[in-house]
């Protein structure tokens, strides 16, 4: 499962949504990055394929930035997110 978090503009947290491949993933992301290249006040709207069905539309100019992860399952990874970190205490 691949995970593309939005940072939107004026907000504390991303919006995510959810692909099962990395050739849909990739996609998303490369509209994304058009339509912020773009510059155009158009509104992007964006399906999850995670376990929870959702839509998210946003305004394509008051994204400021788009990351695309790969979610590790159970067994392999700490389920945190890339780029963040907790300090753990005894």
């Amino acid at each position: 499962m691949f995970t593309i978090d939005l940072t939107v503009r004026n907000t504390a947290f991303p919006a995510s949504i959810e692909r099962k491949t990395q050739e849909d993933a990739e996609a998303v992301y490369q509209s994304v990055l058009s339509a912020m290249r773009s510059g155009n006040p158009d509104i992007i709207e964006l399906e999850s394929e995670g376990k929870v069905e959702k839509k998210i539309a946003i305004r394509a100019t008051e994204i400021s930035g788009v990351q695309m992860t790969k979610k590790e399952g159970a067994a392999g990874g700490s389920g945190k997110t890339p780029g963040f970190f907790a300090l753990a205490s005894e």
